[in-house]
């Protein structure tokens, strides 16, 4: 569990477990992963042969960065009650309809990556997961998901910028982004036919 996770379960202020961990005083092992502070012994079992396992949490625009913890907490938590170890995390910013995200296209290229653990399948990619996932597959690497369901309000969010990206290329940027919003009220008022 995360630092701010045993400092609830154990009735301590976060700031308090925070300043003890910045002191060596904190009363229990602790090990980081990217910006975490995670309670226990780290756990270790990948070995050279297997690859590497990596987090890969990911949010669509600047304002969502804070749920970028909390989604690598949840992932490393799952990841380490399966006995995995994880050697990194990485964090991104940017549309999942964006085919150029650099660390995410660092991480398929990279081949002591053995498996990468996401949340949803859609921080990996939007569309055409199943395509990257035969290709790392037939590398002999895999792709984790640990919730497999899809995720409805960012699936309309994307909806909602192809639809801004298509108007503002025929109306251009203002014009067509009021275009969108009006569609997509118009399309929301309306409900389903």
């Amino acid at each position: 569990m995360n630092l701010k996770e045993w400092a609830a379960s154990t009735g301590i202020a976060y700031i308090t477990a925070r300043r003890q961990y910045a002191a060596g005083t904190l009363p229990v092992p602790t090990y980081r992963i990217g910006r975490l502070i995670m309670v226990g012994e780290p756990v270790t079992g990948t070995s050279a042969e297997t690859g590497q396992t990596v987090v890969y949490a990911r949010v669509s625009s600047a304002d969502q960065k804070s749920d970028l913890d909390r989604q690598v907490a949840r992932v490393t938590v799952w990841a380490t009650g399966r006995k995995l170890g994880v050697d990194w995390v990485v964090t991104e910013v940017g549309s999942a309809l964006n085919g150029h995200r650099k660390k995410f296209l660092a991480l398929l290229r990279d081949p002591k990556v053995a498996t990468i653990v996401v949340e949803h399948r859609d921080r990996f990619a939007r569309f055409g997961a199943e395509y990257v996932e035969a290709a790392l597959a037939a590398q002999g690497r895999r792709l984790l998901v640990v919730d497999p369901a899809e995720v409805d309000d960012d699936l309309v969010r994307d909806v909602t910028e192809i639809l801004t990206s298509l108007c503002a290329r025929l109306y251009g940027r203002r014009a067509g982004a009021n275009r969108a919003r009006r569609a997509v009220e118009a399309a929301t008022e309306s409900g389903p036919a």
